[in-house]
């Protein structure tokens, strides 16, 4: 059992807002989280809107929701009954109590497009595939979350043949399933091969006009399909850090694999020793730590990445509004940073940097830079 760390903010949210969404990717095991929550509320409701007779259930939902008025109600999959947001609405406004409705959705665009009218009555919480926070029982521990990804039907499995094949099941079903029923419609093929392209680019300035040219679609259908897959919650897209410098800073995103399994499905990567001979391997390794940091970020913080044309770079820069902290990664047990990284600290002005690597234990690099494992991170932006 995995103590999930969504599960204290969704416990923290019910105890102050009528209705509460878990935003996440299918198969990360909300559902699982949802259950959990909801037994520890006295005759809580759980419906599942893929099921016929759960929809069924909700035909007149005003009346369904107001005899259940006591009740934690969980609807799972809401982005299947889109017309019950406005029900909601007047249900929450006729009894605003907190912990009323917990509600689960596989995409974020869709729901968050759907919940307008909650405004002011839904707080949204994101659920990522596990984190190293999670799982973290040895320093092992790191190399297999990082090989097989975080997705628990990936991560928990006994071999890795049986986590590939997981994997190759999910893809395949997102694919030809999931983005349909999100109102996706492209090709799968087609997609499956954008995705493969921008695999191999993990880590990369985004460029759609060269994608494009070896996909033999235009641009804008390319930046189409890179927004699909961000909303849909399969990449990230880490935009540069904006501020006036009097510097030339570049200005294009750069992509990521969100769950580090996934990508090394995309290239073909079956074990750790396919990924430690594969030319993609400081790219995984810094996507993966990137995860892990995008989803310790303390409330109302900033993410981004500097670089500028001279060479001055910073992977990860994390803004609290307080302070400004960055982060350089390194795959490599002795890590070293190039000049680049001094004078990107000295651009931003950061409080303090860290230079994140595969050790065990850290040790300080300079004054205010310390080199860090990736377990450190929960404990580096608590701090933030």
């Amino acid at each position: 059992m995995f103590q999930r760390k969504s599960a204290f903010e969704i416990r923290h949210q019910l105890g102050l807002s009528p209705a509460v969404a878990i935003l996440g990717a299918r198969q990360i095991g909300k559902t699982t989280l949802a259950k959990q929550i909801a037994a520890e509320f006295p005759d809580s409701i759980y419906l599942d809107l893929e099921n016929a007779q759960a929809r069924a259930k909700l035909d007149q939902a005003d009346v369904f929701f107001e005899a259940n008025r006591h009740r934690l109600v969980v609807l799972d999959e809401i982005q299947n009954a889109p017309d019950l947001f406005s029900t909601m609405r007047g249900e929450i406004d006729a009894d605003r109590r907190p912990g009323r409705f917990l509600i689960l959705g596989s995409a974020s665009f869709k729901l968050l497009q759907q919940s307008q009218s909650l405004a002011g009555r839904l707080a949204l919480v994101d659920m990522a595939p596990l984190l190293l926070s999670e799982v973290h029982q040895s320093f092992e521990d790191i190399q297999t979350l990082w090989v097989r990804g975080g997705f628990p039907g990936s991560y928990t499995t006994p071999q890795n043949d049986a986590s590939w094949l997981w994997r190759d099941a999910f893809v395949r079903h997102f694919l030809h399933t999931d983005l349909p029923a999100l109102g996706i419609n492209v090709e799968p093929e087609l997609m499956r091969r954008f995705w493969r392209m921008v695999a191999h680019l993990h880590g990369q300035l985004f460029n759609a006009s060269s994608i494009a040219a070896s996909l033999g679609v235009s641009s804008p259908t390319v930046t189409r399909y890179l927004d699909h897959l961000v909303q849909s919650l399969m990449l990230r897209r880490l935009e540069p850090y904006h501020a006036n410098l009097g510097k030339r800073l570049v200005k294009s995103p750069k992509i990521y694999v969100r769950d580090s399994g996934l990508l090394h499905y995309l290239l073909g990567m079956r074990n750790v020793h396919d990924l430690m001979g594969h030319p993609n391997t400081g790219a995984s390794w810094e996507g993966f730590c990137i995860e892990q940091i995008c989803n310790h970020l303390p409330t109302g913080a900033s993410v981004s990445f500097y670089r500028t044309a001279a060479g001055a770079e910073l992977d990860v820069v994390v803004e609290t509004g307080r302070e400004t902290t960055g982060f350089e990664i390194k795959f490599s047990s002795a890590p070293k940073v190039s000049k680049g990284f001094w004078q990107a600290c000295e651009d931003i002005g950061v409080h303090k940097a860290y230079v994140m690597a595969p050790v065990q234990e850290g040790w300080a690099m300079a004054k205010d830079v310390q080199v860090v494992s990736p377990l450190d991170i929960p404990m580096l932006l608590s701090k933030a």
